[in-house]
């Protein structure tokens, strides 16, 4: 998910993995008859949906939130400043309007009027600048302070060395009016503050019950367009609409979010009828495809294998393209992935804004099937230019990863046999846990410490910037190939996509900006930076009688679409 969400890096569990987070509403918003499916709406004792998660969630405090069942609770009990509308784009949610000033250093919001909390409490820019100074305090102990970032003095708060934001970078001037100083100019910063990091909690209940007060939003708290009845740490939450929501007041009039341990369990469920959603288990993909209900949607999430640009033989490009063009993904994914995944070429995901469909493979191949006659020529060019004499002179090949389930394992497992097959290298498979796998992939930048792996990411928010300046920029933390610092033969080239980068992330012209992107996205596959493998999908049912409620490929729930989302008749 997220710079932040560095759990899902080299394993595919809870993270982004998991989840279809329902979305995206289209229907009426009147209350009574009629919705955009021209179906009757239900007696108002009849607006009941019943949406799993898997719990317990890890947290319902927005300034904690690394994972999309948490997201999925956190979005329908808070709002912030910005949210995400249905087709991705930055939308404004408790703001009215904002301006930027000229330097793009300054953005100044004003509210929506008369907002409050669900307890009635009034909600003001006072509310909105406590809660983001609150997430980067050191005391919050949040994972994902990187959200917020570009806010002038991150790093002095977040290393104690001072004790707010209020009043330097963050200010508030009136109870409608908020403004935020950020460090550079960045075209996304928008985009940046529609993760959870910024959304708004009620200061009363925080310094009442401290890092609890989570436990007790039946009091109060919310922000969004429901609020909490209860909540079980073993069974779920039981929500109803926030009377006081400032956005449409939700039709649905109870929402029932039970937990599960796994989608097996989900799926048994929603064949007794005991839920309105569930999430398919791969096993059950084939069989409910014709389903009336089942919907499939390319989530914002790519699978890929790493290599260090400093651990030989892999600071050699041609070597580097002869392992990617060895691998036939469109074999692995229908083969050990049953065809739940989509074989992909690229960084940035299908639905993202800036994907460039133009764009190939190493070496101009536009097939994900690979090309295993340029792969063999590629390895002995390489060879020639690093001095091996012979296959058998290349140094040992390690790829670790996470084992994330039998099918990821198989998946793992053909593209060594595919390596083997086609360059004659056997690549030896370590498996490590999730802890391990996160571990060694923090600490190999800067270093030969890990040679190759298996990692995975999922948009934090719908900008190419998450991507490609997150990890190929220089100096970011999550560069674990080391591009760009490195003794390839393209190190120089590479550091010029890097300054390509750094210009694209502050170019206000969206079209000039997606086409610096594009560009330093195909020099990224040309000198395999990433080897993609595949774009994770969601494959999902929901009930015939659930009106409004589809899947998005950033899974979440625009707050105002809860106005159309209604059961019918």
């Amino acid at each position: 998910m997220q710079p932040g969400k560095k759990f899902l890096k080299g394993f595919l569990p809870t993270l982004f993995c998991i989840l279809a987070m329902l979305l995206a509403a289209c229907g009426s918003n009147s209350g009574s008859q009629q919705g955009s499916t021209g179906t009757t709406k239900a007696s108002a004792d009849k607006q009941v949906l019943r949406y799993p998660v898997i719990g317990d969630v890890s947290t319902v405090d927005p300034a904690l939130v690394e994972d999309t069942d948490s997201a999925f609770v956190i979005n329908n009990l808070y709002t912030g400043l910005v949210t995400l509308d249905d087709n991705l784009a930055p939308k404004l949610q408790m703001a009215s309007s904002y301006k930027a000033s000229d330097d793009g250093l300054t953005y100044t919001f004003t509210l929506k009027p008369n907002m409050k909390f669900s307890d009635g409490t009034p909600l003001t820019s006072q509310d909105i600048a406590y809660s983001i100074n609150r997430t980067l305090l050191p005391d919050t102990k949040s994972p994902v302070t990187t959200y917020l970032s570009l806010l002038k003095d991150y790093d002095k708060i977040t290393a104690g060395k001072i004790s707010t934001l209020v009043g330097d970078s963050i200010l508030v001037p009136d109870p409608n009016t908020i403004s935020l100083v950020i460090s550079k100019p960045a075209a996304y910063f928008l985009e940046t503050l529609s993760y959870q990091t910024s959304y708004v909690v009620e200061k009363s209940l925080v310094e009442k019950y401290g890092p609890k007060f989570t436990d007790h939003l039946n009091e109060g708290g919310s922000s969004g367009p429901f609020k909490v009845v209860s909540y079980s740490h073993t069974t779920g939450f039981e929500l109803v609409p926030n009377e006081n929501y400032y956005g449409p007041k939700p039709q649905i009039q109870h929402l029932t979010i039970p937990f599960y341990t796994d989608y097996d369990g989900m799926y048994k469920a929603y064949q007794a009828n005991q839920l309105d959603f569930t999430q398919l288990p791969n096993a059950a993909v084939a069989v409910e495809r014709n389903h009336p209900g089942f919907r499939e949607t390319p989530r914002l999430t790519i699978r890929y294998a790493s290599m260090n640009y400093l651990v030989k033989p892999f600071d050699n490009i041609k070597i580097r393209q002869a392992f990617a063009l060895a691998l036939n993904k469109d074999l692995m994914v229908q083969g050990a992935l049953q065809g739940t995944f989509t074989a992909s070429n690229h960084v940035i995901p299908s639905g993202m804004p800036g994907y460039y469909d133009a764009l190939t493979g190493p070496n101009g191949v536009k097939a994900t099937a690979g090309d295993p006659n340029q792969a063999k020529q590629l390895l002995q060019q390489g060879m020639q230019e690093a001095g091996y004499s012979s296959v058998a002179a290349i140094p040992p090949i390690t790829l670790s990863f996470y084992p994330r389930n039998q099918q990821f394992k198989n998946a793992i497992t053909a593209a060594q046999q595919m390596w083997q097959t086609v360059l004659g290298i056997k690549v030896n498979l370590v498996t490590v846990s999730r802890s391990q796998a996160i571990a060694q992939e923090t600490a190999t930048r800067g270093n030969t410490s890990l040679q190759m792996w298996v990692a995975g990411w999922n948009a934090d928010f719908p900008d190419p910037q998450d991507w490609l300046s997150t990890f190929f920029a220089k100096g970011v933390d999550y560069n674990e190939e080391n591009y760009g610092q490195n003794n390839s033969s393209d190190a120089a080239a590479q550091q010029a996509v890097q300054q390509e980068l750094a210009q694209a992330d502050i170019t206000k012209d969206q079209t000039q900006r997606m086409k610096l992107y594009n560009d330093a996205e195909q020099k990224i596959i040309n000198d395999v930076g990433w080897l993609p493998l595949w774009q994770e999908k969601v494959q999902s049912l929901t009930r015939p009688d659930v009106q409004g409620l589809i899947l998005n490929a950033q899974l979440q729930t625009p707050p105002d679409d809860w106005g159309s989302i209604y059961i019918s008749q």
